[in-house]
């Protein structure tokens, strides 16, 4: 599933080239895409034929289109799942074969500018995990707005708002261990299953030590990884395993080529030469240096 740097790759794309554009209207070729929506496909198109769209937000791995229909503004919400793709085309260069394919629903946009600059923008997601709908935008206390939907979502650590010393204090309140915390919404956004592997192997912790027993150095010396990752991650679009993942022309992340721990089982660590290991970890896999990243001993002697 993408995470923050994926996501802001998508939201960065598409602002510049769909904000102050209209939808001039909406079609909705597989009603699973818009589930989420109360009213279903015909109450989405409804909701989102005529609004001008003002600019694209994001926050953690959500993605939200702000929204003015001349009364009030709301929010196209736009969650990727493990396929979704958001692409900007020009339909007068796509063949009807590729239109078919996977393409879910479809926004024809005009400018603002020039009523003549036609596109479209296309939601597709092979396996239909994703989807869009439209909400109502809340206060987010900082002068900003949210949709109501992830309104209980933390800022993420790109964000310039994120509190990092309340992030550091609930942390080693819990008696998780470290990764599980990471992976928490609602304690820190964006960050999903690679980016919490790449960020421990730079921090030198295994995923199952106690939050409780870190250390605020440890904590902020982790942070810190973590936005180190991320940031590399924007600079190289992403991390893209297959052609799922893909940026707004449809071109491929290549931050899989500096990953240090995620998928590299079987592969020597880049630091000490010692052979990389895959764990199961709530029911997903967890990649660590068995030497760099060594097993809490309270695990070990099960105390």
């Amino acid at each position: 599933m993408p995470e923050l740097p994926e996501v802001e790759v998508v939201r960065r794309g598409l602002n510049p080239h769909v904000s102050d554009h209209r939808i001039a209207s909406v079609t909705v070729d597989h009603s699973r895409s818009v589930r989420r929506q109360l009213g279903g496909a015909q109450a989405f198109r409804h909701e989102v034929s005529g609004s001008w769209i003002r600019h694209v937000s994001r926050r953690g791995k959500y993605l939200w289109f702000v929204l003015d229909d001349g009364t009030a503004e709301r929010a196209l919400v736009a969650h990727l799942g493990m396929s979704g793709q958001l692409l900007l085309i020009d339909p007068a260069d796509v063949p009807e074969r590729v239109r078919m394919n996977h393409v879910r629903v479809t926004f024809d946009l005009t400018g603002s500018r020039d009523l003549s600059e036609a596109r479209q923008l296309w939601f597709v997601d092979q396996r239909t995990f994703g989807g869009l709908f439209v909400d109502d935008l809340v206060d987010d206390g900082a002068g900003g707005a949210v949709p109501m939907s992830i309104c209980h979502i933390a800022r993420d650590p790109l964000d310039p708002l994120f509190d990092e010393a309340r992030f550091v204090r609930e942390l080693r309140k819990r008696e998780s261990g470290i990764k599980r915390a990471l992976l928490d919404q609602s304690l820190i956004s964006g960050v999903g299953n690679i980016y919490a592997d790449e960020a421990l192997w730079r921090s030198r912790l295994h995923f199952d030590r106690s939050c409780s027993r870190l250390s605020r150095s440890v904590v902020t010396g982790l942070l810190e990884a973590v936005r180190d990752v991320m940031v590399e991650a924007l600079a190289e679009g992403g991390t893209s395993f297959d052609d799922l993942y893909v940026n707004v022309n449809g071109e491929s992340g290549y931050f899989d080529r500096s990953l240090h721990a995620y998928g590299r089982a079987g592969d020597p660590c880049d630091r000490c030469g010692r052979t990389m290991v895959r764990e199961s970890f709530m029911n997903r896999s967890s990649f660590r240096c068995p030497n760099c990243q060594r097993r809490p001993r309270s695990l070990e002697t099960g105390t």
